[in-house]
């Protein structure tokens, strides 16, 4: 018997509306399988297409400092705060293959403060876990601290809302029990075969 990964009815690919089934095919071609978050999130199709069209902006927009596996480590770490399970895994495997590192996303998940990381993405990380933890403490010190490392004032805004989008994804996630692939916990661990 198979699991159930989430606590609402997951609706059949088949009977998806036309655009969201077009996107999630698009993501199955890409990696293989279908991300268990598109499925169940479409069991309300108008906040799917909100919820995908915010995360594309934030997580695959060409612009800004960061890059796209700094991204995935801030939701990394700071879904770890937040108990994420789905979010962890999920994102740890893209974090993986975006950084090359396989140990990466396990450490970042862990304890960011010891991982195999540079110093500028540790300064990042500090202020993404200030937002995700204590965001009615920041102030001046905390801005300075991140542009001494490179980091803009639009780099900021970025962090911020990566880690407030993800701090609302972690408690839907967590809310409506949505639980990760299996496919999710092997990727990026291993060297792909080439053929």
């Amino acid at each position: 018997m198979t699991t159930p990964f989430s606590r609402y009815p997951v609706p059949a690919l088949a009977d998806l509306p036309e655009d969201i089934r077009a996107r999630i095919l698009e993501v199955q071609a890409k990696t293989g399988f279908v991300p268990n978050v598109f499925l169940a999130l479409a069991h309300r199709p108008d906040e799917w297409r909100a919820f995908v069209a915010y995360h594309d902006i934030l997580m695959l927009g060409q612009g800004g400092g960061l890059t796209k596996g700094e991204r995935e480590m801030i939701v990394v770490a700071t879904s770890a705060a937040n108990g994420c399970l789905y979010c962890v895994v999920a994102h740890g495997a893209i974090l993986r293959i975006y950084e090359k590192k396989p140990l990466v996303a396990d450490q970042v998940a862990i304890n960011w403060r010891k991982a195999d990381i540079t110093p500028r993405q540790r300064a990042m990380l500090e202020f993404a876990m200030k937002v995700c933890l204590r965001s009615d403490e920041l102030g001046e010190a905390d801005y300075a601290a991140l542009a001494a490392h490179g980091f803009s004032a639009e780099d900021a805004w970025d962090i911020v809302a990566i880690t407030a989008f993800f701090g609302m994804s972690n408690r839907m996630a967590n809310g409506i029990g949505i639980l990760p692939n299996d496919e999710f916990y092997l990727l990026g661990r291993m060297p792909r075969a080439k053929g």
